[in-house]
This record gives structure tokens, C-alpha cells and sequence, in this order.
């Protein structure tokens, strides 16, 4: 059993003055199945490949174990070749047999080494890296966001496979994925970083006990401070007073007062101020020992929605549709009926490729928010007139130069956005850079923020969470349980279905 010991790990990008990590130290074994998890921003993918020694840093990472990264890089030449021609790049060594002893575990045939890779679908390109990936020995596995952009079937299959293996760190923000794959986690918590026995509930449980323990050692911190306060205030009022009383007095009104009172005034108010700093000083320490005792507790800002609402109930109908393209070689999907009323979460699911996307462009297409493309529909689809429609898609490449050039662009009320990405704990430093230095949850981050302070009878999202963290999902949960707006939804994560969404149709 190998170790893997980082000590006083700091880093920070070229040309940035915040820190990505500050004098970090922790160690791991390397045949535990570790989950890595944190908000957006908190460096995930940079710890990931700072092991890979991707950059330089202070400080130590000591192991002798050797690692490999999952995914591997393929540019748009090298996807002509095949997978069997670009093993070898990937993952120098690698031997055919070892991948091919893994392909059945992942449900797939040889002949996928042999396809151009450009042609085959993400969920086979994901795994023919993964049967790659794990084909080495003895080696320590960094896995980064495995299920990104794939369908329930092929989450299941990678999730299977992922909880027969050992020896890696998973990125995930995928719950469902985390608690079948990982017996251990690392935290990326808001000042600090930590390492605990279990799956992502189990810490999560243990996390709200503590989060719940030290709210309420806060709150009797919080009391102790304002009675100190109070008293300190009522001490030196005390003292100022009684310091006019030792200058000067009137003899006619003062009769029972002599000069010698003046040195006893002084001497009581000298102690009273004494006092005074005192119970100043106790306050500081006070605050000095439970300062940071909430630091890492994550607080969820409640978000806000603005759903508007249609005179009409149903707002889409679909009655034995089929969409085909032109000149495709036959219908995306066929005979397909939909009723989709106000106060409906509808969830399309399917594998990729069966027309979850198509279906949405025609709807958009229908509402005239799209210009139309070359769609062929068949039998009827009927949207409402003046639909009000807010939309995100999968594609955040468009996201470019400032938030503030952006919400200019897009007509948005620029402050309230910033409030918006405050509460999704968007770090004020990213406001004033370019977008395009975001990571992709960042970047989701801006497309939902930017959807929810849009007033809409139906918002269409598709696939949103794709890199979002664990805490801004639930965030996004919360918020539509409590606003229940009208939505369509591409969603593979399986615990945000089955949190806020009222029915499924099965593609």
C-alpha cells in the first residue's frame, strides 16, 4: 500500500494574486476510492493536475506510485485514427490485451478499438478511455467528470464498472455516482481541506451534524460577546461620567463635597476604566477563540425565480410527432405524444441520440425562438401563442470577454447578476475577469443565473448541471421545489429527477 503525502502544497495561476491552494498538507493511500469534491473554483481539476505535474508549485507531493488522467486528450487529427492507434499516445506501454480484458466489463465489443474515434458516441468514447486507463498496473487513477454529457444507460454501466475498481480519485459532482464508487473523500471545504472514511452521504450527514453543532456554539459565542458588550459599554459610561465630576464643583450646590473628594473620584474612575479595557480585551479573545468556527460551513443562499403565468393551462401539445432531418437517413424518433401543462417539471429521457435536443429545437422552433433549421415534423405540435420561453443549451463556447459585457449584451440587469453568481458563490475576483478563463462550472453557473432573472411561463434546460458542484445543485433543487416554474428538462443526474421533477417521458 502506497502513500500519497501532499506538505504545504501552495499555487496560484500566472498573472493571478488569489491562491488556488495555501499550505495544504494531507495524505491518502493509493488503493482507496477517493472522491473529490468541492464547490466550482475551489481547484479540483488543478489538484488533479498538479499530480500530473502540469505546474509548477511550493511545497511537496510525495508518492511512488505513478499517475494517470482521465480524459485523455484527443485533438481533431488524431480522432481520424483509431482508439487501437491511440493507445499507445494515451498511455505509453499499454498493452492491447490488458484493454481488451476490459472492454466486456464495460459492455463493449473489440471491434469499437478499430472505429475511427471521431465516430463513435461519447458514452463509447468515455469508456474505451476508462478500459484504457485502467489497463496499466499498480498505477493511482485520476478520474475527472467520467459522466458528463452521457445517458442513464451508459452512467449505470460506468458506475458499475467504477465500483469493482480501487486505486483512484473521482471527480464527480454526480451524488448517486459518488455513493456507489468511493470509500473515501477529500474536501475541498471553503478554508480547509479534509479526509474522511465513507461515500459522499455519509460525509454529508457528518458534515450537517457538525455544521448544526457549531451554529449553535455560535449563536452562545454571539450572547456571551453582546453581554460583554454590554456591560463594557455600561462601565465606560459610567467612567466618562464620573471623569467630568473629579474637574471642578460648585460649592453652593455641592455643599457636602470637599477637594479631597477629587482624588477618590479619580482613583474609582481609573479603576472603572481599567475595567472597560478589561472587558474589551475579553471580547477580543472571544472572538480570537471562535474565530473561523464557521468557516467552512456552507450556507445556502436561497435563490430567487420569477416564473410568469399563461392564461392557457397547456402550453405544449405533441400528438403523434416524428422529427426527421433532411437528408438523414431515417426519423430521429417517431409517434412521439407530449402534454406539457403549467406547473409541470417534464423530464425527457432517453440515450443520446434518441431526439431529446431535436425535440427541444422544435419546440423553440414552434414558439419562434429558433429560426428554422432543416427538421422535418410530421403529425402535430402546437405551442401556445406569446410562450415566454427561457433556455439554456449544453454549449457554453459562446461565453466571452466580462460578466458586465455580457449582461449588457444579453439586457440583463448587471448588479442583480452579480447578486445572482454571489449566491452561487462565484468569488468576487472572477467578476472582472474573462469569462473565458472559467472553469465550466463557473460558466454554467453564469448561463443559470442569467435564466433564473429571466421572468418565463416555461424555462427549457438542457443538461445544466453538467460540472455544476454538489452545493449549488442543491441550491437549484431547493429553489425549484419552493417556485415549482414550469419546466423541460435534459437531466441525467438521477437524484435532481427524483427531487424536483413531477413526470418522465421515456425517449
Amino acid at each position: 500500500m502506497a502513500q500519497l503525502s501532499v506538505n504545504n502544497l501552495t499555487f496560484h495561476y500566472e498573472g493571478s494574486f488569489d491562491d488556488i491552494f495555501e499550505n495544504v498538507s494531507f495524505s491518502v493511500d493509493t488503493n482507496w476510492k477517493l472522491g473529490l469534491i468541492g464547490r466550482n473554483g475551489k481547484g479540483k481539476t488543478t489538484f488533479l493536475r498538479l499530480l500530473m505535474g502540469n505546474y509548477s508549485y511550493e511545497g511537496s507531493i510525495t508518492t511512488s506510485t505513478v499517475f494517470d488522467y482521465f480524459p485523455y486528450p484527443c485533438t481533431a487529427q488524431q480522432a481520424k485514427l483509431s482508439a487501437a492507434e491511440l493507445m499507445d499516445t494515451w498511455k505509453p506501454g499499454c498493452e492491447d490485451w490488458r484493454v481488451l480484458k476490459e472492454l466486456p466489463q464495460l459492455s463493449l465489443d473489440a471491434e469499437v478499438l478499430y472505429r475511427p474515434f471521431e465516430t463513435l458516441s461519447f458514452g463509447e468514447r468515455t469508456k474505451v478511455m476508462l478500459a484504457v486507463l485502467f489497463s496499466g498496473e499498480n498505477d493511482f487513477l485520476l478520474i475527472d467528470e467520467p459522466t458528463n454529457h452521457l445517458d442513464r444507460e451508459s452512467r449505470e454501466l460506468i458506475k458499475s464498472y467504477l465500483h469493482g475498481k480501487k486505486g483512484f480519485i473521482l471527480v464527480s459532482h454526480d451524488r448517486d455516482l459518488l455513493d456507489a464508487c468511493i470509500d473515501h473523500v477529500l474536501v475541498l471545504n471553503r478554508s480547509t481541506i479534509t479526509v474522511q472514511n465513507g461515500n459522499f452521504s455519509t460525509w454529508m450527514e457528518n458534515k450537517e451534524r457538525a455544521d448544526s453543532f457549531a451554529r449553535a456554539e455560535n449563536e452562545k459565542h454571539k450572547k456571551a460577546i453582546g453581554k460583554l458588550e454590554e456591560a463594557a459599554e455600561r462601565a465606560g459610561r459610567w467612567a466618562e461620567k464620573n471623569e467630568g465630576t473629579k474637574i471642578g464643583f460648585d460649592p453652593i450646590k455641592e455643599h457636602d463635597r470637599s477637594k479631597d473628594t477629587r482624588g477618590y473620584i479619580g482613583a474609582k474612575t481609573k479603576h472603572m476604566q481599567s475595567r472597560v479595557k478589561a472587558f474589551e480585551g475579553r471580547i477580543q479573545r472571544e472572538i480570537e477563540e471562535k474565530e473561523g468556527l464557521l468557516q467552512d460551513i456552507e450556507e445556502p443562499v436561497d435563490l430567487k425565480l420569477m416564473p410568469l403565468t399563461h392564461y392557457k393551462k397547456l402550453l405544449i401539445r405533441a400528438a403523434d410527432l416524428s422529427l426527421s432531418y433532411e437528408g438523414g437517413k431515417g426519423p430521429v424518433f417517431e409517434h412521439l405524444n407530449l402534454e406539457l401543462k403549467q406547473g409541470d417539471r417534464f423530464f425527457l429521457s432517453g440515450e443520446n441520440g434518441c431526439g431529446k435536443s431535436s425535440l427541444i429545437k422544435a419546440i423553440l422552433q414552434s414558439a419562434g425562438y429558433m429560426e428554422h433549421s432543416p427538421m422535418v415534423l410530421t403529425g402535430e405540435l402546437l405551442t401556445v401563442p406569446n410562450l415566454v420561453i427561457s433556455y439554456i443549451n449544453q454549449d457554453t463556447s459562446h461565453l466571452k470577454g466580462t460578466i458586465a459585457e455580457y449582461a449588457k449584451k444579453q439586457k440583463l440587469d448587471y448588479s442583480l447578476l452579480l447578486a445572482l453568481l454571489r449566491q452561487l458563490d462565484f468569488e468576487r475576483v472572477q467578476f472582472v475577469k474573462p469569462m473565458e478563463s472559467f472553469s465550466e462550472g463557473q460558466k454554467k453557473k453564469v448561463l443559470i443565473a442569467a435564466s433564473l432573472m429571466t421572468p418565463a411561463h416555461l424555462y427549457i434546460w438542457d443538461e445544466p448541471l453538467n460540472y455544476i458542484d454538489v452545493f449549488s445543485r442543491m441550491q437549484i433543487e431547493d429553489l425549484i421545489r419552493r417556485y415549482e416554474p414550469t419546466m423541460l428538462l435534459v437531466e441525467h443526474d438521477v437524484r435532481f429527477r427524483e427531487d424536483v421533477g413531477t413526470s418522465v417521458l421515456e425517449m
